[in-house]
């Protein structure tokens, strides 16, 4: 028969506290996404007369159906943003994890002289003409998908000292001797012992990864002007350029604009909403290992 503890009066309190603490903190955590969806659905007029509301009286779906008239160019902007993030977090991963690996071997001979580059770029940088200058005339990647992959986000150094410290401090040195006198290479280490070891952390730098892919802007505003090749960041960003043009008074020299009516505020939420549902629908799936993967890499090993 299982024995329950009884909790002292003291436990029960600091539990009843930390459930009311936390409860309010989601609560607040989540208000802004329902405000924002609710602005979305909003009337403009209303939006415009009243404010933002949780509770607005007049509803409209403009927003939405603006962007379902845009459907075909934000298919293909989120086609681009899925795969990018798909190939980009998979090369993050793995040139992380290779680089994390020969860090926290202490017998590896070069370990302290790569460590030395490795803070080295968290501390300092080019500037983003250099940056600009070898990534368009050295490597010529502009107006190609590699302009979406490679500047800034191929590897992170703080990625890398956080697997480095989750091999350190998860993975005994026992184990790789053991395989190392076993007569297993160090591709086979890594690949069969140090991966399957650290689900954890890996999940959470691909968290990290996939979330800088999906939401990054700048590469694309930087090494990219042929719409073809547009995330849905930038194509949601060059709609709302669109809708704030037309709006203004200077439209109308080009265009009549006297019958248009433009959800300028509704658009905007509306493109909000469209933007984060990926990272909603995947983040509770990931939790669990993000939380682990980060406490425990945290430890300095």
């Amino acid at each position: 028969m299982k024995k329950y503890k009884l909790l002292t009066r003291g436990e029960l309190s600091f539990k009843v506290f930390a459930l009311i603490f936390l409860t309010v903190i989601t609560i607040l955590a989540v208000l802004p996404f329902v405000l924002i969806f609710m602005a979305s659905i909003t009337d403009e007029t209303w939006l415009a007369q009243h404010g933002y509301s949780f509770f607005p009286k007049k509803f409209s779906l403009n927003g939405y159906k603006y962007l379902i008239n845009q459907a075909h160019t934000i298919g293909r902007s989120y086609l681009v943003s899925i795969g990018i993030t798909t190939v980009g977090t998979a090369a993050n991963l793995l040139l992380t994890t290779m680089f994390a690996y020969p860090l926290s071997r202490k017998d590896f001979k070069y370990r302290n002289l790569l460590s030395f580059i490795l803070f080295f770029t968290m501390m300092f940088n080019g500037g983003i003409v250099p940056s600009y200058l070898v990534w368009t005339r050295l490597m010529h990647i502009k107006n190609t998908y590699f302009a979406l992959l490679c500047p800034n986000l191929m590897m992170g150094a703080f990625n890398v000292l956080l697997v480095r410290n989750y091999y350190t401090t998860n993975v005994p040195p026992a184990i790789v001797e053991s395989a190392l006198l076993d007569g297993a290479t160090e591709m086979q280490i890594f690949r069969k012992i140090m991966l399957p070891l650290s689900v954890p952390v890996n999940v959470t730098v691909g968290l990290f990864a996939g979330l800088a892919y999906w939401n990054d802007w700048t590469n694309a505003l930087y090494y990219v002007d042929d719409p073809e090749f547009f995330g849905i960041q930038n194509m949601l960003m060059r709609i709302m350029q669109n809708i704030t043009f037309l709006s203004s008074g200077q439209a109308g020299k080009v265009v009549d604009t006297s019958a248009m009516t433009i959800p300028s505020v509704g658009i905007r939420m509306a493109l909000a909403v469209v933007g984060i549902i990926p990272i909603l629908i995947a983040y509770p799936f990931l939790q669990k290992h993000l939380i682990k993967g980060v406490v425990v890499g945290a430890v300095k090993g």
